[in-house]
């Protein structure tokens, strides 16, 4: 079983458009046994809502299945359990360390790291532009999908 923890801010955006748009790709491609998937947050400010409607209309529109949520809070043992910590852009990490304290694993990782890019996934919540963080995430959910395949 590989364990995936996608990671941001607030768990309202981006790291739960990346679960469902992840678990979408491992179900087509028939791997849903061989991953659990989920999503949390490095802050507490949205701790217990839902996705954010406007993410919540992206993934209607583009046919992705998902389910109603309460965002969480990353903590400590997450660290030990999961496999992949998969954060949305650098600053996370700072947050996501604070938690955490180290990555003495090489566990977390920057999304677009597995798209070949040393970038970072915009905030929808300040961009407005779920279309350009959507396509951002498809990239770095497909390139993770083939590599965590590969091995």
């Amino acid at each position: 079983m590989i364990r995936v923890c996608f990671i941001c801010h607030g768990n309202i955006c981006r790291s739960p458009m990346a679960e469902f748009v992840f678990k979408d790709m491992v179900s087509k491609s028939g791997l849903s046994d061989r991953f659990e998937i989920t999503s949390a947050a490095t802050s507490r400010e949205e701790l217990g809502n839902d996705m954010y409607p406007p993410a919540k209309s992206k993934l209607r529109a583009e046919n992705i299945p998902f389910s109603k949520r309460k965002a969480r809070q990353v903590t400590k043992e997450d660290y030990s359990y999961y496999d992949y910590l998969i954060i949305m852009e650098k600053y996370n990490f700072v947050n996501l360390c604070r938690i955490i304290k180290d990555d003495p694993d090489s566990k977390v990782h920057l999304l677009l790291e597995f798209a070949g890019e040393n970038s970072d996934i915009a905030d929808p919540w300040y961009t407005g532009n779920f279309d350009k963080t959507y396509s951002d995430i498809v990239r770095g959910c497909r390139g993770l999908l083939s590599q965590l395949t590969q091995e």
